[in-house]
């Protein structure tokens, strides 16, 4: 157990950790809470599981899972707990977004609107992030911060 917290919460302790972790929980909060709760001007639960698997045709586990990581996980990435666990759950999901949605439609964004879709360039910047946590963990100012120094000492 004592090596399972150690390889979770143990964090480098190094402002630039804590600034990642806090600017992907930030980035990711609003659009987490515009498919849950709605705010932000989007369609909240129900609206968005029956676009993702109505009109996207994911599966309903799938569906809840990236309303989930996007709520949850930038909630407990900006206090910094399990943010290892977040980075790598986001990471996961938005390669997947990369390719089911984005690599059809190049690299960059749509800034224009003169492409049918979004390019992989935010999502590469998410995942670049989430990398950085995941490796180096929450940084100085997290609560992974706090609990590992007090389990293991």
């Amino acid at each position: 157990m004592k090596n399972l917290v150690k390889t979770l919460l143990t964090t480098h302790p190094n402002i630039g950790f804590s600034i990642a972790r806090l600017t992907l929980g930030i980035v990711i909060f609003p659009h987490g809470a515009q498919k849950l709760l709605g705010l932000f001007g989007g369609y909240g639960y129900s609206a968005t599981m029956e676009s993702f698997t109505t009109q996207m045709g994911l599966p309903s586990a799938v569906a809840l899972s990236i309303i989930m990581i996007e709520f949850f996980g930038s909630i407990s990435l900006v206090l910094g707990i399990f943010s290892r666990f977040w980075a790598l759950s986001l990471t996961g999901m938005f390669i997947g977004i990369i390719f089911t949605t984005q690599l059809e439609h190049g690299f960059f964004m749509n800034w224009f609107g003169n492409q049918t879709g979004e390019g992989y360039e935010y999502s590469l910047l998410v995942i670049g992030l989430a990398l950085s946590i995941l490796l180096n963990g929450s940084g100085k100012c997290s609560i992974d911060s706090l609990i590992s120094k007090k389990q293991l000492s």
